[in-house]
């Protein structure tokens, strides 16, 4: 049995066990479906058991399914480990580099300093992943990450890159809202499940009379709808002063500011093309 055991296949396994169904398996692996099942059913055959009961809701780990997750687990972690230090060693100006981050901050803040870096270093190929979910350093996913939370990650090294201020906004034809409770004002804000975020809590302490009339959790949606007249919101300042139409509103008292934390794996913390492209993102955000 052993000689017929595939790490590949114990990949496949992995990825369906942990996405649930063939198709995200498939996109998350950049298989076809059909392959992802003939390679899940040839390390069934090699094993002798099946690891994976298929229900109208996708797939669920049978009894030795879930025995053999476990070694597959570690398996991945000695290979993550591996391909990490070989990727750390490499001190060539060459190669990709897959880096994630929120939407509108891609688009807004790091796409001008990428660009800059490509102009100096033309054989550096730059990947950018606009996510909600966080990639997995650790698996690789992404050589590098930015977020405004720190990371909680073992072996993640990080550090705050700047200090993103947030400012109140509406279309320069909307009237401004003056001082008071907020009563009439038609506000912009994040879906409910963000709602602890400290720019919804002032919204809520500054304005409490006014009403929410659209919410969203994508940045760049509420920055849109404040263009369209929808009402005000609260906005990144790098994202609300790019949109067109919008001005900064004055309530006497700015919204709480974020930081932004830039992070990469222990193990690649000398690869020499990450290492530039940290630089020099450092440097164009104003950071020492």
């Amino acid at each position: 049995m052993n000689e017929r055991l595939e790490w590949s296949d114990l990949r496949i396994f992995l990825a369906i066990a942990r996405a649930g169904t063939l198709g995200a398996a498939a996109r998350r692996v950049g298989l076809t479906q059909p392959t992802m099942g003939r390679r899940l059913r040839a390390l069934e055959a090699a094993v002798g058991y099946m690891l994976l009961h298929r229900t109208s809701d996708g797939f669920v780990l049978t009894q030795e399914g879930s025995a053999i997750l476990a070694y597959a687990e570690r398996m991945e972690d000695e290979a993550l480990g591996l391909a990490r230090a070989l990727a750390g060693s490499d001190n060539a100006l060459t190669g990709l580099l897959r880096v994630t981050s929120s939407d509108w901050f891609g688009i807004h803040v790091l796409t001008p300093v990428f660009a800059r870096f490509l102009a100096h270093h033309p054989r550096v190929a730059l990947e950018l992943v606009t996510d909600a979910r966080q990639y997995s350093l650790t698996r690789r996913e992404a050589d590098l990450a930015f977020r405004i939370t720190p990371f909680e990650e073992p072996d993640v090294i990080q550090r705050t890159v700047m200090h993103m201020d947030y400012a109140l906004y509406g279309h320069v034809d909307l009237e401004v809202p003056t001082a008071g409770d907020g009563e009439g004002i038609a506000l912009i804000s994040m879906d409910t499940a963000f709602g602890m975020l400290p720019d919804v809590a002032w919204t809520a302490r500054m304005l409490p009379r006014a009403r929410t009339v659209f919410r969203s959790n994508n940045r760049g949606v509420q920055a849109r709808m404040c263009a369209e007249r929808g009402g005000f919101a609260v906005l990144p300042c790098p994202l609300g002063d790019a949109t067109p139409g919008l001005r900064r509103i004055d309530l006497g008292e700015a919204p709480p500011g974020r930081d932004v934390w830039m992070g990469c794996h222990r193990d690649l913390r000398r690869l020499t093309r990450l290492q530039a492209l940290m630089a020099m993102t450092t440097e164009c955000l104003g950071l020492p």
